[in-house]
């Protein structure tokens, strides 16, 4: 696609206004208090344009051509199409299961509807250029985790697939149970698999639920933190993967109420989800007053994917009481600015690029290429909400960070023990 058909795809119905450091150019000023959910659209669907509108028709294995990490560790390329297209609907989808309107934001929604659906219809015909990687193990697990999550978020997307459609997803989710999972995050991108078959009627394999419940409680540290496997890191980890799976995994399992073991699904969500909240504080916390937070640790270049947990929170109505929601509204859209203002977090084609405020391919790690960068749609979770919700409507405010510096009044803030 090229980027002037990419940017006439963007403006769909005069309904994404332009974004980043495009807005700041064409009108003076960031999009501020009430502009947030305009902002935000447009930039989501700034990253979704050029992949969906090149799946949905079959071509995005001939026009994207992935950027790979000057450290790539040799696999095959074609992992990255599943990275990119998993990714991206997983964070997109909230926003999508939106019920219809005639809306300008309405009517995007709806042809992405319909492109997710086709992309998908793509990604499991063997005889679609499209067809995605799924023989290569591991990393394929990884992706369809975020490609299940979906239909989790946004039940119209399975809706909308037909019978042969529907029949081809599950037998590739459940050929993944070939793969035997690393005793790290990992094991939640099994899990989540399951969850999902469960949610359809499918057979699911309890033991590789049971068997990540159980890890991530015993991989708990305290005060809203959980490690990765034996040894704690200090990165997003929690944010890109840990929490939200966790969290949904739990909410199937409360809702359809399986019985396999002495699992209490309700208790272990309620405990998980309070967890949550308060790893949600701290993140909030990370957001300085001028929006920027910490590069810390492993997939820096996934960018505010960092702040996922923050948006599900959001959509679920389940901020914590010491956040409203006005504040975290602010200090995600300052986020989202700092990182995107910059117009070479996307190439010429509108793909992301390898980064964490721009282009920055040193960054990438062994197993990083633009497909993965897509994780980053994450951070646009609260769009599930409709425009009339509070989150959206509520006056804009400062948040911790943002008051802390300003020599005004804010919440102490001490080691919580659940």
């Amino acid at each position: 696609m090229q980027r002037r058909d990419f940017m006439k795809a963007l403006t769909i119905g005069a309904a994404v206004p332009l974004v980043g450091s495009e807005a700041s150019a064409a009108t003076g000023k960031k999009p501020i208090a009430q502009d947030d959910r305009a902002y935000m659209t447009g930039l989501l669907a700034k990253m979704a344009t050029p992949v969906l509108s090149n799946m949905s028709q079959g071509k995005l294995t001939a026009n994207f051509k992935p950027e790979l990490s000057p450290t790539w560790d040799g696999r095959p390329v074609g992992v990255a199409y599943l990275e990119c297209f998993g990714r991206l609907i997983s964070g997109l989808s909230p926003w999508l299961n939106l019920p219809e309107d005639d809306t300008a934001e309405g009517r995007l929604r709806k042809t992405f509807t319909e492109q997710a659906i086709q992309s998908y219809v793509h990604s499991v015909d063997p005889q679609s250029p499209d067809h995605l990687l799924w023989a290569n193990a591991g990393q394929a697990l990884v992706d369809s985790a975020y490609y299940t999550n979906a239909f989790l978020r946004a039940p119209k997307l399975w809706a909308g697939l037909d019978s042969t459609t529907k029949q081809r997803v599950v037998k590739e989710i459940k050929g993944l149970r070939r793969v035997s999972p690393p005793y790290t995050n990992w094991l939640l991108f099994a899990a989540m698999n399951e969850a999902f078959l469960l949610s359809v009627g499918e057979d699911f394999d309890p033991m590789r639920v049971d068997l990540a419940i159980k890890k991530m409680n015993e991989w708990y540290v305290g005060d809203g933190w959980v490690a990765d496997g034996v040894h704690f890191h200090y990165d997003y980890y929690n944010s890109y993967v840990i929490y939200p799976m966790m969290v949904e995994i739990l909410e199937v399992l409360e809702r359809l109420n399986p019985s396999f073991n002495n699992l209490k699904p309700a208790e272990e969500k309620a405990k998980w989800l309070k967890r949550m909240q308060r790893y949600g504080e701290h993140l909030e916390r990370m957001i300085s007053p001028e929006g920027t937070y910490p590069p810390i640790g492993r997939s820096m270049t996934y960018r505010t994917a960092a702040f996922q947990p923050l948006g599900l929170l959001a959509w679920r109505k389940a901020l914590p009481e010491s956040l409203s929601e006005g504040a975290v509204r602010s200090a995600l859209a300052a986020a989202q600015h700092r990182i995107f203002d910059n117009p070479t977090n996307f190439d010429d084609a509108g793909y992301l690029t390898i980064g964490f405020a721009g282009h920055q391919p040193t960054l990438g790690d062994w197993y990083s290429n633009s497909g993965s960068m897509y994780i980053a749609s994450e951070s646009f979770i609260a769009l599930g909400l409709p425009a009339t919700d509070r989150y959206w409507t509520a006056p804009a405010e400062a948040w911790t960070a943002k008051k802390a510096f300003a020599n005004e009044p804010f919440k102490k803030d001490y080691y919580v023990d659940y």
